[in-house]
């Protein structure tokens, strides 16, 4: 059986991430999904223990110091963080599993589990993120230069990933993406035993 894929995918707010993953989540149905728990408030349409795992700072806190998380950041305020018990366990069944986080979270992932693929989504120029930011109309003018200013920070760490896909054109963006899915998945290191397998058949 093949080994699981744990897929990181990273951006800046406004990059258009949200919409590449529940594309790529269509196209292959069977890609687990790591549901984050979260300190922010629920946005309009999320549901909890869908979108996020909605918790009290108290609560996240609680379960931080008790080794819960795979990865845990903070975040324009807010906390985030990664439950490590179902992350294991879906790996271990050989299930690929999909991480929408921060640089923060992915540099701590880096660390803990091997097999990891690190894609990178990048806005096309800061001119346009900034763009995509203010017409999303969820932020205020302070919100949208801290997420400027983090977006910044974010894009010099993106040439440590494994794959960097530019956010230009959706159709194009999430081939690239689905690319770099793909072929992660045909890495020897992922499937270990399959020449073995090959030269043991008649």
């Amino acid at each position: 059986m093949r080994q699981g894929i744990a897929l990181v995918i990273s951006a800046p707010s406004g990059a258009g991430k949200t919409t590449l993953i529940r594309r790529l989540a269509a196209e292959f149905p069977g890609l687990g999904y790591s549901v984050s728990c979260t300190t922010r408030a629920p946005r309009e349409g999320e549901v909890d223990g869908r979108d996020y795992i909605f918790l009290s700072r108290q609560a996240f806190e609680e379960r931080r110091a008790a080794g819960d998380f795979a990865e845990w950041a903070e975040v324009h305020g807010n906390l985030y963080g990664t439950p490590l018990a179902p992350v294991r366990e879906m790996l271990a069944q050989g299930r690929d599993i999909l991480f929408d986080i921060d640089v923060q979270g992915a540099a701590q992932l880096k660390l803990n589990l091997e097999g990891t693929c690190f894609i990178f989504i990048l806005p096309p120029s800061m001119t346009e993120l900034e763009r995509r930011l203010r017409l999303r109309g969820q932020d205020d003018e302070a919100a949208i230069e801290r997420r400027l200013a983090n977006a910044r920070r974010e894009l010099c760490e993106a040439p440590w990933y494994d794959a960097l896909v530019v956010n230009d054109d959706l159709d194009a963006a999430y081939d690239r993406l689905r690319a770099a899915y793909v072929a992660a998945t045909l890495a020897p290191a992922r499937n270990p035993r399959l020449v073995g397998d090959l030269l043991a058949t008649p």
